[in-house]
């Protein structure tokens, strides 16, 4: 039979393994504490009739402790579920603890009250994104700095040595048996294949640029307007040169008659002025004039359709 005065004597005057003394004031670790004090009131352990609030998940439940159920342990504290609403969950609790000490049911309200407040900052915070803080050893990175310095200085010695042991084998500086690494090997084989097929594809590619025929291109001809110009300009000319032929001949015409008229009058002739070095207009313009030879091809064309 459980009897809460023995207790609270053994536990408040003697030793609590829950109780954390300060100078001031004695605290309790028990879970099922209401207000975190030590005292005959707050104590779970001295009490046979105990309420109180816990957060297990973000949800918040009521813990109820009756003296019916002292001789179970394993049944010894019910649950309630309290919903998230603040209103609704006080509903709850007036409702749970009707008949309870004042002192338990004004305590368990606080207690909903201040775990209803920081869930809500757990949630707010939750929400915000923060930047991720992470330590970097200075140890570790030096060895790792040392690290990647090594492996760099390996990478250029086994390059070099690579590239001169494939000069040596070029050469043919140790004879004509070999004992080479079967990877490095393939890996040289490979290399030269690929150099091989770069240089039958580039010969082929020339070839066949050869054997490629000329493409027939056809361009435009001249303009019409060109063509008409050209024309016009042809006919102008045959022209001038009409008229200066038939000039020419007029002034041969006239050349007798004036050679009797300058002999009756004992003037110079054209051809005492000739050997004299003296050369008319009429002849300057006979030599600067070219030799001009017109064919009439539609004239021909017409007689040839008459025949």
């Amino acid at each position: 039979m459980q009897h809460d005065e023995i207790i609270w004597q053994v536990i408040g005057h003697q030793h609590c393994s829950f109780r954390a003394k300060t100078v001031t004031q004695n605290f309790c670790r028990n879970e099922y504490n209401v207000t975190g004090l030590c005292n005959r009131s707050s104590c779970p352990l001295a009490n046979s009739r105990y309420a109180t609030i816990k957060e297990i998940d973000g949800l918040l439940y009521l813990y109820m402790k009756s003296i019916e159920r002292a001789h179970s342990p394993k049944d010894l504290w019910e649950r309630v579920k309290l919903p998230r609403n603040y209103a609704k969950a006080l509903e709850t609790v007036d409702k749970h603890l009707e008949f309870w000490p004042k002192f338990l049911v004004h305590k368990n309200k606080q207690r909903l009250t201040k775990m209803t407040q920081y869930l809500i900052r757990m949630r707010k915070l939750a929400l915000k994104v923060k930047p991720k803080i992470m330590t970097m050893p200075a140890k570790q990175v030096q060895r790792e700095a040392r690290r990647e310095a090594k492996a760099e200085v390996a990478a250029v010695l086994d390059r070099s040595i690579e590239k001169e042991l494939l000069q040596r084998l070029q050469s043919g500086t140790y004879g004509d048996i070999y004992n080479f690494p079967m990877k490095e090997y393939e890996k040289v084989l490979d290399m030269e294949s690929m150099a091989a097929a770069d240089e039958d594809e580039d010969e082929d590619e020339d070839v066949e640029e050869e054997e490629e025929e000329p493409e027939v291109e056809y361009v435009e001809g001249y303009e019409m307007e060109d063509e008409e110009d050209e024309i016009e300009e042809f006919a102008m000319g045959m022209k001038e040169r009409l008229t200066e032929s038939s000039e020419s001949e007029s002034e041969n015409e006239e050349i007798p008659t004036r050679r009797v008229r300058a002999r009756k009058a004992g003037l110079p002739t054209k051809r005492d002025a000739d050997a004299a070095g003296v050369k008319s207009d009429a002849a300057i313009r006979r030599k600067r004039r070219g030799h001009v030879e017109i064919e009439y091809e539609e004239e021909q064309e017409k007689q040839s359709s008459r025949a």
